[in-house]
């Protein structure tokens, strides 16, 4: 989904206000703080953090996405993912079958 930003002065300086629709459908982005990063000259990424309870898992969480998102973006070689790439992955484990991880004895050879 996207959702439409609105140019908006803030005071002395400008911004971007979202739609209220937008945190009615995304309530956990309501009071979240956010980010732009800029990827070419008429292009950037709006990144809004929700804030969440457990702060460990978040400070966690947010180093990886941040080095998954650094990653991801180098070379500007970001790629959309597109049905054919999801058909592709479905054939590769469409006959894997995985193996009961309750076994009584502990062991989890197949």
């Amino acid at each position: 989904m996207f959702t439409d930003l609105l140019s908006t002065k803030i005071g002395n300086s400008a911004g971007f206000r979202l739609p209220a629709e937008f945190y009615q459908e995304h309530p956990q982005f309501a009071n979240a703080d956010g980010w732009i990063e800029v990827l070419s000259p008429d292009t950037a990424i709006l990144r809004i953090v929700p804030q969440l309870d457990d702060a460990e898992d978040s400070v966690l969480m947010r180093l990886f996405l941040d080095f998954a998102m650094t990653e991801a973006l180098k070379n500007n070689t970001l790629q959309p993912y597109t049905i054919k790439m999801s058909e592709a992955a479905r054939k590769l484990i469409a006959d894997v079958e995985l193996a009961d991880e309750s076994s009584e004895d502990g062991d989890r050879s197949p």
